[in-house]
């Protein structure tokens, strides 16, 4: 077995990425779940939680994940899977280690504590960006440019195994992680770049059938997340196209979870476009392609993204049906089949878009309480999230007559945006809750937010 990782030298888990062996993230983490019934607990694994595991941002689990790890894997220690020992990433003795560092001194990176969660310390943008930059140089970024075909198009294709695709799959988790945590803006021109290096591997490589399924829906689901990024910072037109053409390779393909993926985000941007018929209908369609697929809380979020259009031709009545089909198919609880990608919808999502389906609808007493409930239940892992929820309940404040309460939100977002996150449309959901906030300058919680507020992004 490799060593775990040193308190002061964290790096990536290679011990426990090698366990897993040849299954997917979401594969292995459904074994985690199931082991864990087995046991009579409850954890919540996911890809994403396997991701952070094997990244080394996870350097040890909680005491349930311990457990049932143990159970997976009966006679290996913490340490041969892979993780730190549990004494040196507590979170009070990870601060006080961190103190202890002489100036000029090298410093531990991120720690987590015992529960398997990051310390919630201050990162600058600076160190932001670094951390951003380290993914697009290195790791499955700086592997899928070393996959690509070689030379010109009259030379011999390249093979493309398993390997390959493997790239393209880690590219997506790691730029879905880091958009998580620091929103879109930092991210899109590079996160571009990978995706055209994956479709020229896509035209120009030789591969398997059943390689080139796998391939076709990576390269789907990169095209997706690139469009995303481009949606979150404001490029709606680049979105459209990326949703675009991740439609066209789900068609090719025949794969219907891509179609849905596909749908799923045309539906949101044309919301946000202010074309909410369309959005009905491309929430619609891919209600249509998931419908085969047997996940209940996919076709809950597609129901979200109906909701949202009827809330946009102000339609109360086919808005609400759509929500109580949202709560409906959620109830039903997750399962294996889920796609991975959905790893961001629980609870606090769900609360946020009902908020901004009631916002829409001008119930803005509704839509406050909604948004409310989405910035309690956040996970801290998506901080970009927290940043959006308090951003979306100073608008609804604003607009309901809260102003006080509305600038706290705002000044909670602004910390956020200000530290971590880039996201474009966030800002741009600062500055509707700042424009309705001008009559009430005067008032010292307004007049805080306001000076954040100009200090910096100028009004």
């Amino acid at each position: 077995m490799a060593p775990s990782p040193s308190p002061d030298h964290p790096g990536p888990n290679t011990a426990f990425r090698r366990i897993r062996g040849d299954l997917s993230p979401g594969e292995f983490s459904a074994a985690v779940r199931r082991a864990a019934r087995e046991i009579g607990e409850r954890v919540s694994c996911d890809a994403r939680y396997i991701g952070r595991v094997e990244s080394g941002e996870i350097r040890c689990p909680n005491y349930a994940y311990e457990r049932v790890f143990k159970h997976m894997f009966p006679g290996y220690s913490l340490a041969e899977l892979g993780f730190a020992p549990r004494d040196t990433v507590r979170g009070r003795r990870a601060r006080e280690a961190r103190r202890s560092v002489p100036a000029g001194g090298s410093t531990p990176g991120p720690e987590v504590d015992e529960f398997g969660g990051r310390d919630e310390h201050t990162h600058s943008d600076e160190e932001s960006d670094v951390l951003r930059r380290a993914f697009m140089t290195s790791g499955p970024a700086a592997a899928l440019a070393a996959t690509l075909p070689r030379g010109s198009a009259s030379a011999a294709p390249r093979r493309v195994g398993g390997s390959e695709v493997q790239t393209v799959e880690e590219a997506v988790r790691q730029i879905r992680l880091l958009d998580d945590k620091h929103g879109a803006d930092g991210l899109y021109q590079r996160a571009g770049h990978w995706l055209r290096n994956a479709y020229a591997m896509l035209e120009d490589g030789a591969y398997s059938q059943p390689v080139a399924d796998r391939l076709h829906a990576s390269s789907g689901e990169l095209a997706i997340s690139v469009g995303w990024l481009a949606h979150d910072s404001g490029r709606h037109g680049e979105a459209r196209s990326h949703y675009a053409e991740a439609l066209a390779t789900a068609r090719m393909a025949g794969d219907p979870a891509l179609e849905a993926h596909a749908f799923c985000n045309t539906s949101f941007l044309a919301r946000d476009d202010n074309r909410p018929r369309e959005a009905v209908l491309a929430a619609q369609a891919a209600q249509q392609a998931a419908a085969r697929l047997g996940s209940a809380r996919l076709l809950s979020l597609l129901a979200l993204r109906e909701a949202g259009g009827w809330a946009g031709l102000g339609d109360r009545g086919a808005c609400e049906r759509a929500l109580l089909r949202a709560q409906r198919l959620y109830g039903h609880g997750a399962a294996d089949c889920d796609p991975e990608w959905m790893t961001f919808y629980g609870e606090a999502e769900m609360a946020g878009l009902e908020a901004q389906c009631w916002s829409r609808l001008g119930d803005y007493r509704r839509a406050a309480a909604h948004a409310r409930r989405g910035v309690a239940l956040q996970d801290p892992h998506f901080t970009r999230n927290i940043a959006l929820y308090s951003a979306e309940l100073a608008g609804d404040l604003a607009a309901g007559g809260e102003p006080d309460e509305s600038a706290k939100a705002g000044c909670r977002a602004l910390e956020l945006l200000g530290e971590r996150v880039k996201s474009s449309r966030i800002q741009g959901m600062l500055d509707v809750a700042a424009r309705a906030l001008r009559p009430y300058r005067r008032r010292s919680a307004v007049g805080a937010f306001f000076n954040g507020y100009v200090a910096k992004h100028a009004v």
